[in-house]
């Protein structure tokens, strides 16, 4: 994959990015400034969303603004509001980065809080497809928009002990697919990333967690993890940068590995990719995998 270089790649663009008070989301934020882009990003946390303001604030330029609210993605009222925030600051809204999302309980279905389930779902899932479904009027409008979702393991692997996390996560790949042939013809893109294992908080939440709650095969590879120093928050970030820019323009509907793909040049393949089922959910069958039953 050849090397890429984000600067000036989102000269003049405005972005929403959701869970940007730190890990992915924070760097994420951080190259959306670096590529020349005006942002509003969100979080649960107002402490930790301020200091990253903060911090974004030190390395825009005089022409790029950079502003915070305090959200609740899994809330109608708060998605509302801070849409309606960010185009009256920045005056419409180019691209949505959802990238806030949690965990949830870690353990056997019959046995985690139902409640927390729920929650984890209503974050992860609803709370991406409510926000989608709140900048999807506006750049119909302009008929232009770009939507990055952040997705990861979750969406192509079960994962015992973690099922509101793999549902959510499949879920919302569906989704955009789904989306990005809805919004097709207003030219509107909307991809999935999967950013690769990353070091991050919830690293160490399912550290914590223990083997008993997540499995003692998680676990293990968890720990492994944790040692190795993953994959690295950079080609995930890189990754949001390249599809929230030009040079993505008609790739749409896809699930894309940061750490696997050949992203950089996905655009010499753009004519493959439309009307295929590359880099999408799919059933597999047996003839798949050589059997002829």
């Amino acid at each position: 994959m050849s090397e890429f270089n984000s600067e000036k790649m989102l000269q003049g663009r405005t972005a929403i990015i959701t869970g940007a008070s730190h890990g992915l989301g924070f760097e994420i934020a951080s190259k959306y400034v670096f590529s020349g882009a005006s942002v509003v990003i969100c979080a649960r946390e107002e402490e930790a969303l301020y200091r990253a303001r903060k911090a974004l604030e030190q390395i825009a330029t005089a022409e790029q603004k950079v502003a915070s609210r305090v959200t609740d993605v899994s809330c109608d009222k708060d998605v509302r509001e801070l849409i309606g925030f960010t185009v009256e600051l920045l005056g419409h809204i180019d691209i949505l980065v959802n990238n806030a999302g949690v965990y949830g309980p870690k353990g056997p279905v019959e046995r985690i809080d139902w409640e927390e389930w729920v929650r984890a779902i209503n974050i992860n899932l609803l709370g991406s497809v409510l926000m989608c479904r709140a900048v999807v009027p506006h750049m119909k409008k302009q008929e232009y928009g770009k939507i990055v979702q952040l997705s990861g393991g979750g969406a192509t692997n079960p994962l015992p002990n973690l099922s509101a996390y793999a549902v959510g996560k499949a879920g919302i790949v569906r989704f955009i697919e789904t989306l990005a042939m809805e919004v097709a013809e207003y030219s509107i893109d909307a991809n999935a990333v999967a950013p690769g294992a990353l070091n991050t908080r919830m690293l160490d939440e399912i550290i914590d967690s223990g083997p008993t709650s997540v499995g003692q095969s998680f676990y293990a590879k968890a720990l492994e993890q944790k040692a190795s120093g993953g994959a690295g928050l950079e080609k995930g970030s890189e990754l949001a940068v390249y599809l929230g820019s030009a040079a993505s323009d008609g790739i749409s509907g896809k699930l894309i590995s940061a750490i696997w793909d050949p992203w950089v040049n996905l655009a010499e393949y753009r004519s493959e990719l439309n009307g295929s089922d590359i880099y999408t959910l799919r059933r597999i069958v047996p003839e798949d995998r050589g059997a002829e039953w």
